[in-house]
């Protein structure tokens, strides 16, 4: 069967995405690839039709390499849905479970077997695969969420490193590697630890257009959340992200109090109630999770319309991966983040601490400072953030700065007088001062402390009374970002002069921010109304007739994924409900055709469909088994 017909038969999909075909082609003859593809993208498809083709053609069976439990379970969940012989080998499997998978495996009677690194590695998994390997029945390596394997990727685990046996061990089965987020840096490292280098690279673009990027400024971060939420996400599902385990719980216990549907997840939560709290947002409509980056890899819920950072992330590469969980199904979707002083501070901190090397170190301030560049920007965001992976764009008209660009202000007089006055203040008294008692100097405020150490005599008392606090603020940002001024951790958060420090004190580096806004732009929400709907909200218009079989095959599909304990989007994704809604079926021709019905769920599925579309059957479940 050709890819074409597996893409169409299999999958219900009339044509391939993006560099998809080329990709699929390419591993399919067993060749090596490297492939970038942004979150919703289809990067799954891109070894699971060559799994299928490769084994058709008699080459065996595909090890599908990936990090989490939950993903397994739902990709393998989905191709059982689609028809596909899969399975998986994690700690979730009973003792015979797994030894009925193993034993499957070594028969050669699976056409993708996904497992965890650390299982890859261990010296019973690595017989099975030698067994097959010298069967010729070893097809295809696919590691999955490849930035894990470099030390420069946002989410590096030792583990991944270990894979590098794959090439060595089974120097003759093709590798595709795949990830949504790696700079020039993280994709270097990759190849090199993979041993990729004859592989082809695939890049695609890295733009998600249906997303809309916006970055405020701290000041009460739970309320600005609170705002963003009521007013354009009432009754949507998304993520909210949190720096601390004990942030994540108060922010979902507030959201639960003010009538939003919230979950927590962090690592010190039970394992049970982690799972089942994952469970929850991915099969139910509406519910907000808040949690630690230590949620989100590998989810594929596609109606997640926001993503929310109450904290600055790490890196432009943490924050696109976790921003473009939102629009999978390439619905309008929005990623909100507030950032402040402090979040600049105790980044620069747990680097500075670390004990890693000064070079990794100087790498991650490099990243860090690419971030702040991308959160004071006072230009398209969404070219700052394509410009990062190296990829040309031009202004969205979509993002916070295009849709009220921001004024701005040459902050580098500024810059010169706060960089003075913490030289002038540790001349004085010999020790350094925090963030907070340097701009009372600034801006002339006559405190106890400042009496206590003669401070209204420094050169610079009062000199920067013109400008708030707030200002103040942002101009230290800045500072801390490009390492002008240090922040020593061991020493109460004090500020210290750096060597960079002396270009910005001569005037050699210019400062220029944007004017903060004491109230965030007013937008025109791409809802429409922000309460909420007892009505599904389609992803395409439908009459009143088309809108009440849109909610009955909803309804439907519930009680199905229900039943088989999968996300809905496994059985169908909204977009396929949608179109059975609008062209109304009779019949099952008619449902051949539609996205995403191939010919296993229209066997399983497609009388109860019709039956629902008819109001027939009120709800009716199908045959997965047929």
């Amino acid at each position: 069967m050709s890819i074409e017909s597996i893409l169409q038969t299999v999958f219900g999909y009339a044509s391939f995405r993006g560099p998809q075909h080329d990709i699929i082609e390419h591993v399919t003859g067993g060749g090596d690839a490297l492939v970038l593809m942004p979150t919703g993208g289809g990067k799954s498809l891109c070894y699971q039709i060559p799994a299928i083709a490769r084994q058709q053609a008699g080459q065996g069976i595909t090890v599908v390499i990936s990090p989490l439990i939950a993903l397994m379970h739902d990709q393998v969940g989905a191709l059982h849905e689609a028809g596909v012989s899969a399975a998986f080998l994690n700690s979730t499997l009973s003792m015979q479970e797994a030894s009925d998978t193993e034993r499957r495996l070594v028969q050669g009677n699976i056409t993708l077997l996904y497992a965890a690194p650390e299982r890859i590695n261990t010296s019973r998994f690595l017989a099975q695969l030698d067994s097959l390997y010298e069967r010729g029945a070893l097809s295809l390596f696919a590691i999955d969420e490849a930035h894990c394997v470099s030390q420069w990727g946002h989410d590096f685990r030792p583990e991944y490193r270990a894979l590098t046996v794959l090439h060595e061990r089974y120097a003759k089965v093709p590798r595709i590697a795949l990830t949504a987020t790696a700079d020039a840096l993280t994709r270097a490292d990759i190849i090199e630890r993979l041993q990729l280098e004859d592989a082809r690279l695939f890049v695609s673009s890295f733009d998600r257009p249906n997303i809309r990027y916006t970055i405020v400024e701290k000041r009460d971060a739970t309320q600005q959340l609170l705002r963003f939420i009521r007013s354009e996400h009432m009754g949507d599902a998304g993520i909210v992200y949190c720096q601390s385990r004990k942030r994540v719980e108060d922010i979902a216990n507030l959201l639960c109090d003010e009538g939003i549907a919230a979950l927590p997840y962090h690592a010190g939560l039970d394992s049970k109630v982690r799972q089942a709290n994952q469970d929850q947002f991915l099969r139910t409509e509406g519910v907000v999770m808040v949690a630690t980056i230590a949620f989100g890899m590998g989810i594929d819920k596609p109606d997640v319309r926001f993503v929310a950072h109450l904290d600055m992330p790490k890196n432009i590469e943490g924050y696109y991966q976790e921003t473009g969980r939102a629009g999978r199904d390439g619905q309008a979707a929005d990623a909100w983040m507030c950032y402040g002083l402090q979040d600049v501070v105790n980044q620069r901190r747990m680097i500075d601490e670390s004990p890693a090397a000064e070079e990794f170190k100087q790498g991650l301030r490099g990243k860090l400072e690419a971030l702040l560049g991308l959160a004071e920007a006072t230009d398209c965001r969404r070219v700052r953030l394509l410009a990062y992976f190296d990829e040309a764009s031009t202004p969205c008209g979509n993002c916070d700065n295009c849709l009220q660009p921001p004024d701005v202000w040459d902050a580098t007089d500024a810059a010169r007088k706060l960089l003075s006055t913490i030289y002038r203040v540790q001349q004085m008294s010999g020790f350094s001062f925090g963030s907070g008692h340097v701009m009372d100097i600034l801006r002339g405020k006559t405190t106890d402390k400042i009496t206590q150490y003669g401070h209204a005599s420094v050169s610079t008392f009062g000199i920067g009374a013109d400008l708030s606090e707030t200002q103040w603020r942002a101009v230290l940002r800045q500072l801390i970002a490009i390492s002008a001024v240090a922040v020593d951790a061991q020493a109460f958060n004090t500020l210290k002069l750096t060597d960079a420090s002396r270009a910005v004190l001569k005037g050699d580096v210019p400062v220029r921010l944007r004017v903060s806004l004491a109230q965030p732009a007013e937008r025109k929400s791409r809802r429409g109304s922000a309460t909420t709907s007892a009505a599904p909200k389609a992803p395409v218009d439908l009459d009143t007739a088309g809108q009440t079989r849109f909610a009955a095959l909803k309804a439907w599909r519930f009680d199905v994924a229900k039943a088989h304990n999968l996300p809905a989007y496994v059985i169908f994704h909204d977009a396929t409900l949608a179109a059975i809604a609008q062209n109304a079926p009779q019949s099952l021709d008619d449902l051949q055709g539609i996205s995403g019905i191939g010919a296993r769920k229209l066997e399983a599925y497609g009388a109860a469909v019709l039956a629902v579309v008819t109001g027939g059957m009120g709800v009716a479940y199908g045959n997965p088994d047929a």
